[in-house]
């Protein structure tokens, strides 16, 4: 059984998720309505937490295989649950998809303001590749 993935943060980029996930992925752009995505302080990736009033602007991966979960779940870690969300489309149609949030008991680790996906990409991208390589082999034995 397939499923979708709502992203936020590295993962949006797709070259990251397809060595995450373990097979290149359809993805199209989406929105969280309900939730707010922070820096992680010290890190170059957010969290997201549930927060009314608020929305993430993220990129919603199409039809995931079953074999890419367990990776992600590896990747995503401690620091974060898995939870069914409803995230809107571009056109309106809304889809339910997995998602990673970040667990209460780890709130103090959050920043203020709005995590920069553009600032990820110009400067916390390759820094973020070089801490974590070896991501694209999670789930292999």
């Amino acid at each position: 059984m397939s499923a979708h993935c709502f992203t936020y943060g590295s993962l949006m980029c797709d070259d990251i998720m397809a060595k995450v996930a373990g097979t290149p992925l359809a993805a199209t752009p989406a929105r969280l309505d309900g939730y707010r995505r922070s820096p992680v302080i010290g890190e170059a990736y957010p969290g997201m937490v549930s927060m009314g009033g608020e929305a993430v602007e993220g990129v919603l991966y199409l039809d995931l295989p079953e074999s890419a979960w367990p990776r992600l779940d590896a990747f995503e870690g401690d620091e974060y649950r898995r939870e069914q969300v409803p995230v809107r489309l571009a056109d309106g149609r809304v889809e339910m998809a997995w998602t990673y949030v970040f667990k209460p008991e780890y709130a103090a680790r959050l920043g203020a303001g709005e995590w920069d996906f553009e600032r990820f990409l110009a400067t916390g991208k390759a820094r973020f590749e070089a801490l974590y390589m070896g991501f694209d082999t999670l789930g292999r034995t």
